[in-house]
């Protein structure tokens, strides 16, 4: 029997190696013990010996096994580390044992690292820092429990995340801390180690409890999202039972209740979002641009316009669809017989991305994760306004608006549902009627013939 004593229970190099070294010398799994500093060794008993250092032909393995791996190194099932060399092991014999979908063993592994990769989605989701300050310097400390060990895998995120912030976040198995350029690590804490509240929270209460829309309340699809474990360390869950025992009275009030007699609470909810959006560091876009582009109009617009990120006239105004786009924008909305000040008009992207040429700042087309990074935004506008049509011009506010890359062709000219009950309409952006050289009146009167129809399903929902 080999035994393997790994330094933490996330501990990805250890197991490879010795995994590499145990596969050399033909090992087969249940001869190996595994386990983890101290503590138990899994299920095939108890080791005698370490495994000594093999000297053979290095092997390679694809890269799904080795992403796999890591995910499921981070599992806490005590079994993981004998599955993935098992794995390991059938590989070197058929390279392409992974791509057998049926099998239980890659079955297996794969859900587990889906259980992994939903527990690090969840602290991503669900941590909440708390401002401490001690001897005139300010902290942000966090508690969190996760399921598996993913606390070391997922320090990236909150070191990107919270770059400029000094925070801890505690957990039952270790603590991680950032001081702004080290990341460190220290012993397992108590729930009673973090901070119970701040001044902070009652914004924050306010702000979740104005957005809350019973309407829209789904308490299976909301618990299986956010479960009951993670309430006690955010703030806004607090207000979640009250909010629900009177959904039903809130609704009845709501459809009562004028679309246009919006409350001070809402504008309030809408002002707050956009000062924490100024700030906004979520992608490497804010180094770029002037300022955050944020949306402007009113907060009960029926129509909602979102295009694909400010120019360089937005970027320095401060305002969406003030350049040249935005004035065919406005020419196209009035011939269209849609009154623009009637409309909520935003971007897809907030900042602006361009290339320089000389003294001129030439636009540049937002990427993927840029354009993911910022849904969170326009979700927040979309939230607060509820509008019953929201209009994306162009791909990338497609592409926003729907979650995945689409055609403007496969989707143009008609109503779309989206999940909040609203509907999504797509059409081109008004910049491609200024690049566009053939057929140019053709393709402005079919803008408009757009814009003219969304007005019409706009009176028609009213």
């Amino acid at each position: 029997m080999r035994a393997v004593t790994l330094a933490h229970e996330d501990d990805f190099e250890g197991w490879r190696d010795a995994a590499r070294s145990l596969a050399l010398l033909g090992t087969p799994a249940s001869e190996i013990s595994w386990q983890v500093g101290d503590g138990v060794a899994d299920l095939f008993g108890a080791g005698a010996a370490a495994p000594p250092p093999a000297d053979g032909p290095a092997f390679s393995v694809p890269r799904p096994f080795v992403d796999l791996a890591r995910s499921v190194i981070c599992h806490n099932d005590p079994e993981r580390f004998s599955l993935l060399y098992a794995l390991l092991l059938r590989i070197r014999e058929q390279p392409r044992a992974m791509e057998d979908a049926a099998d239980p063993l890659v079955q297996r592994l794969q859900r587990m690292a889906k259980e992994v990769r939903r527990d690090m989605h969840k602290m991503h989701a669900f941590v909440r820092f708390r401002e401490v300050e001690a001897e005139g310097t300010v902290r942000y400390v966090a508690w969190f429990e996760p399921e598996h060990h993913i606390v070391r895998s997922n320090a990236g995120f909150f070191v990107r995340r919270f770059a400029s912030m000094n925070w801890s976040i505690l957990t039952p198995e270790l603590s991680i801390h950032w001081d702004g350029e080290t990341l460190t690590e220290s012993p397992a804490a108590v729930r009673a180690d973090a901070p119970d509240g701040d001044p902070v929270e009652e914004t924050w209460k306010t702000y979740y409890s104005s957005i809350f829309n019973p309407a829209r309340l789904k308490v299976k699809a909301m618990t299986k999202e956010m479960p009951k474990k993670y309430w006690k360390n955010m703030p806004e869950t607090a207000l979640v039972g009250e909010l629900i025992q009177g959904a039903q009275a809130r609704e009845a009030r709501m459809v009562e209740t004028s679309r246009g007699q919006i409350g001070d609470n809402a504008l309030a909810a809408w002002e707050a979002v956009r000062a924490e959006a100024m700030g906004c560091t979520r992608c490497h876009l804010y180094k770029c641009g002037t300022q955050t582009v944020f949306g402007e109009g009113p907060l009960d617009a029926r129509i909602m316009f979102v295009g694909e990120q400010p120019g360089d006239q937005e970027d320095l105004a401060g305002r969406p669809f003030v350049g040249p786009a935005g004035q065919l924008f406005d020419r196209a909305l009035a011939d269209a017989g849609v009154n623009r000040v009637s409309t909520y008009v935003t971007n897809a992207v907030k900042h602006f991305k361009f290339e320089r040429r000389g003294k001129r700042r030439i636009h540049s087309k937002p990427e993927g994760p840029e354009i993911e990074a910022c849904r969170w935004w326009i979700e927040q506008e979309r939230i607060l306004i509820r509008p019953p049509i929201t209009v994306a011009l162009g791909a990338t506010a497609a592409r926003s608006l729907f979650g995945k890359a689409v055609t403007i062709g496969s989707m143009r000219g008609r109503a779309h549902a989206v999940p909040d009950g609203g509907e999504a309409w797509v059409t081109v952006h008004p910049s491609f009627l200024l690049r566009v050289r053939d057929n140019r009146e053709q393709e402005y009167a079919r803008f408009v013939e757009d814009l003219a129809a969304i007005g019409e399903r706009a009176k028609a929902l009213a």
